[in-house]
């Protein structure tokens, strides 16, 4: 079964010019000009370069007219072409979809996002270096790649912030000049992430996305018993510096125990017997009637 193709039944337009900063500025304009896809670019030598695009018929339109507009400024323009549908058999064999798009894949993921890009294109190899040299030493840039389209066209790609972008193109441009022949310039300030992708950029600054690792063997672990907390029976109580300076401290003697002899040990004695303290009668209550009388003794 065929790999689904994110590009089927999309219009395809096509913009050829000859110089690689110009089909990139081409390419900046088409993109920002309506919702068009950049798949890349096609180089097929003599320094010929197409911008490849898919997109809706309308969008594609749109977008095909602004790019002959741009090259045409750039005095670079050399031709065009809008399919409404291009057959499936196309997108198999020429790099117009998903072939092509699978050989930028990658160039996203990297340390120049969204810096600004400068291109200085010259005839010949020596121009090319001596001016990526002036640029480098000029402002704080960075030389991301070089890329050659045949026809002796080399172009140096430097990115950086928007005014030190501009300031080395300005040295590079100068020196390429002295040096040899000045072909064109670009800068692009801010590019969109479909020209980022189909921008060149040396193996050395790639990033590739590793895998998050995770163990192989996943073993359950045994729950942990909770053991109960131990509370202590008591609580030491700190006693203030100031508290503690008050309370008396009593001496108690120590009394020695042990004796050498019988005759050292202390006496037993009894304990007293005392005798009872006498208690004082009680007081009799009054009588409240006479006593009786008594009886007459009967030898009187």
């Amino acid at each position: 079964m065929d790999r689904y193709d994110p590009y089927m039944d999309k219009a395809l337009g096509l913009i050829s010019v000859q110089s690689f900063p110009a089909i990139v500025g081409v390419a900046d304009m088409m993109l920002k000009s309506s919702s068009v896809e950049l798949v890349g670019y096609e180089q097929i030598g003599g320094g010929h370069c197409t911008a490849v695009v898919r997109g809706g018929i309308s969008d594609v339109r749109l977008a095909i007219e602004t790019g002959e507009q741009v090259a045409a400024q750039f005095g670079q323009a050399v031709s065009s072409l809008i399919t409404a549908r291009p057959m499936p058999n196309l997108d198999q064999i020429l790099p117009i979809g998903s072939k092509l798009a699978g050989l930028i894949a990658g160039r996203e993921h990297n340390r120049f996002r969204d810096h600004a890009v400068g291109l200085v294109e010259t005839i010949g190899f020596p121009p090319m270096v001596a001016a990526a040299d002036a640029m480098l030493k000029s402002a704080d840039v960075s030389l991301s790649a070089y890329h050659k389209i045949g026809a002796g066209l080399c172009t140096a790609i430097i990115r950086g912030s928007v005014s030190n972008v501009a300031a080395a193109l300005e040295a590079g441009m100068a020196e390429a000049e002295r040096v040899g022949e000045l072909h064109s310039v670009m800068m692009i300030p801010r590019p969109l992430d479909d020209l980022e992708r189909a921008m060149p950029l040396a193996e050395c600054w790639l990033q590739e996305l590793q895998p998050v690792r995770m163990p192989v063997n996943l073993e359950d672990q045994p729950a942990r018993e909770l053991q109960p907390l131990e509370i202590p029976e008591t609580v030491p109580v700190e006693i203030p510096a100031a508290a503690e300076s008050q309370i008396p401290m009593v001496q108690v003697a120590q009394v020695d125990l042990e004796y050498a002899s019988e005759d050292d040990q202390p006496m037993q004695t009894e304990p007293m017997q005392t005798e009872p303290m006498p208690q004082p009668p009680l007081p009799q209550p009054p009588l409240s009637r006479p006593p009786l009388a008594q009886p007459a003794d009967p030898l009187d």
